[in-house]
């Protein structure tokens, strides 16, 4: 049976999804779609795959599930969940300047700033706060690490464990333009100390107070961005004396302003773009 699925390729700093109205269209197996359409030769090309669906309880607006291009479920993506913002927004689905979206690490809170031509230019996500001991993400006596190294596969980084939702292993270098980021990044990935894998971030201060980072996200490998990376790496600079409450954190894609607040919650913003609407025929 043939099935004609609207989808839009959307990016937040280069972090760049295959968006899909799930209330519209039924995926049988998102997995196996991230894993066809997120290949970059033979499909769309992308980061991974966003559903997206009206919200089934009260205390959210919409839902989202996202896949990373391996076909493995995500919790959250600070990247994704901007341009999840602007899908709704744009499209009329909400006519509210603040969203709230259920994903699988909890309800974050969008305030979207509209360009002059009234769409969505980019938004702030309220992410919550950071965990820095989450025993079922790190096997360490305390379910925390904080400057001490990992091993694995003959590669070895100190680093500092933070969660903001999902897994991160931000360790600090002097210049993270000579880090092997796809070799290092796949070995600390997979070290035995991240049960569930850990999104690896390689980090450096820059002379005028700039963070630059380069990531290793697991399920998706080298991407140009990371929202919650960017959060964990912000998180970081400051737990360790390297930065204060106000960061910007440059990527390959782009950069995001990151704001950590009296109340202890983590505020990312950055840009969301559409890049292009197309229809898959899928069998």
């Amino acid at each position: 049976m043939l099935q004609n699925i609207e989808f839009t390729k959307m990016h937040g700093a280069g972090n760049d999804y295959i968006y899909i109205d799930a209330s519209r269209f039924h995926i049988d197996d998102p997995e196996a779609l991230a894993r066809k359409l997120s290949d970059r030769h033979k499909g769309i090309g992308g980061d991974g795959l966003i559903l997206i669906s009206p919200s089934e309880t009260s205390d959210a607006d919409f839902s989202m599930r996202m896949f990373n291009n391996d076909g493995s479920e995500g919790r959250m993506c600070g990247n994704g969940v901007r341009c999840v913002a602007k899908y709704v927004y744009d499209r009329g689905m909400t006519k509210e300047t603040t969203v709230r979206l259920k994903t699988l690490s909890g309800i974050k809170v969008l305030h979207l700033h509209l360009g002059e031509d009234g769409l969505v230019e980019s938004v702030t996500v309220d992410m919550g706060e950071a965990e820095f001991s989450v025993p079922s993400l790190i096997s360490t006596p305390d379910g925390s690490l904080r400057e001490s190294d990992v091993q694995h596969w003959g590669i070895c980084r100190r680093g500092t464990f933070v969660s903001m939702g999902n897994p991160h292993f931000v360790c600090f270098v002097q210049d993270v333009e000579l880090i092997d980021v796809e070799h290092e990044g796949y070995a600390l990935e997979t070290a035995p100390i991240f049960p569930e894998r850990c999104n690896i971030e390689f980090v450096s201060v820059n002379p005028d107070g700039t963070i630059r980072m380069r990531v290793w996200e697991r399920g998706s490998g080298i991407t140009l961005a990371c929202g919650t990376g960017a959060c964990a790496a912000a998180v970081a600079a400051k737990l360790t004396g390297r930065a204060g409450d106000k960061q910007e954190i440059v990527m390959d894609g782009g950069t995001l302003q990151v704001e950590l607040r009296d109340n202890g919650h983590v505020y990312l913003t950055g840009p969301a773009v559409t890049v292009f609407d197309g229809t898959l025929l899928l069998r």
